[in-house]
């Protein structure tokens, strides 16, 4: 998928070189999808909030460890994010002050303003436990292959996997995925489908 890599490579060498304006670019390119995924594993919007700001610190801290796969940083970035909520989604709440300074073009919308919001978070939190069955590894594919619709190959890239070790795990992943929901769409009233997790890129 396009992330107007070129110009990412750019940005990304620049924040290694000190360049806070850089580093700041960059946040305000990925944040909103840093959101979105760590919310995705919590269901919670206040510990999603915290979960981002601990994984832009820890891109930082590890600035010399990142790998850039198809010209983004994003992949190594949605893996840290990963880690980080099944670590501890509270310890970041002393790291959101330090994004404070970064300079960003626009603030990020209110997540309370979503008028079905009770319906919202109760889909959400179903999805967050199902993804909560996964394997640390597995989690990681799903992320990357099935949410943020990288390759199978810039997915096995990140994990260093072979692609073809990541198209079985991915596969293995999606039924457990599957199995996990249809549990919960059995124990709770009829919400909405099943999220589609059909179609793979190699």
């Amino acid at each position: 998928m396009g992330n107007n890599g070129t110009g990412e490579e750019v940005l990304w060498r620049q924040s290694l070189l000190g360049q806070g304006d850089a580093f700041g670019a960059l946040y305000d390119r990925h944040r909103d999808r840093v959101f979105r995924h760590a919310y995705r594993l919590c269901g919670n919007h206040h510990d999603a909030e915290d979960i981002m700001a601990a994984s832009f610190l820890e891109l930082w801290r590890r600035r010399k460890q990142v790998r850039v796969v198809e010209g983004s940083i994003l992949p190594w970035l949605l893996v840290t994010t990963t880690n980080m909520a099944r670590n501890s989604a509270r310890t970041a709440l002393r790291y959101r002050r330090l994004l404070n300074a970064l300079p960003r073009t626009e603030d990020m919308s209110d997540p309370t303003a979503d008028s079905y919001r009770s319906y919202q978070d109760a889909l959400d939190q179903d999805l967050a436990r199902a993804l909560a069955t996964l394997t640390a590894e597995d989690l990681h594919l799903v992320t990357l292959v099935v949410f943020e619709e990288h390759t199978i190959v810039a997915a096995a890239a990140v994990l260093n996997l072979t692609p073809a070790a990541a198209k079985s795990r991915i596969h293995r992943a999606r039924q457990r995925l599957r199995t996990a929901l249809d549990g919960d769409a059995s124990t709770n009233p009829p919400t909405a489908p099943t999220p589609v997790l059909e179609g793979e890129r190699t």
